[in-house]
């Protein structure tokens, strides 16, 4: 068994406000530079319902699919099987709990697994994703700082 990714952080934002930001303002935090044009002016959309899609849209038009959405339980909690980069065949899981801890705190909480099925694969490929999601994340946490409702 491949140990899951496991990271927890605390942003100065309610929890339905860190699940809005995450899964409905991600154009705004994510970097360009991991979208599949690397260019300004895409867009992320989370479907919000089981079975909804992740899915970025490019300038271009293009859409290039993110993953599923496993678990949709607003504030508290969003699952999807997840395939950026990769094929739906190699999708993971991410689970994210949103708790509160104080008066506009939230402590985010985000398990990555499914790494076994990657085979021989699995355990370079749980090591970048450490790695993107160290770099991803201080944008999320940036955002919740900054954007308003």
């Amino acid at each position: 068994m491949i140990e899951p990714l496991r990271i927890s952080f605390d942003v100065a934002y309610s929890a339905e406000q860190a699940l809005n930001t995450w899964a409905n303002k991600t154009s705004l935090w994510w970097p360009e530079a991991l979208t599949s044009e690397a260019v300004p002016g895409f867009t992320v959309t989370y479907e919000p319902r089981i079975g909804g899609r992740i899915f970025e849209k490019a300038p271009s038009g293009k859409e290039t699919e993110w993953g599923e959405i496993t678990a949709w339980d607003p504030p508290k909690r969003l699952a999807y099987a997840f395939h950026i980069m990769t094929t739906r065949e190699r999708a993971t899981d991410v689970e994210i709990a949103f708790i509160p801890s104080e008066v506009r705190k939230t402590r985010v909480e985000i398990t990555h697994t499914g790494w076994e099925r990657l085979g021989a694969d699995g355990q370079d490929w749980r090591d970048q994703n450490y790695s993107g999601w160290s770099g991803v994340l201080p944008y999320f946490i940036e955002a919740c700082a900054a954007v308003g409702d």
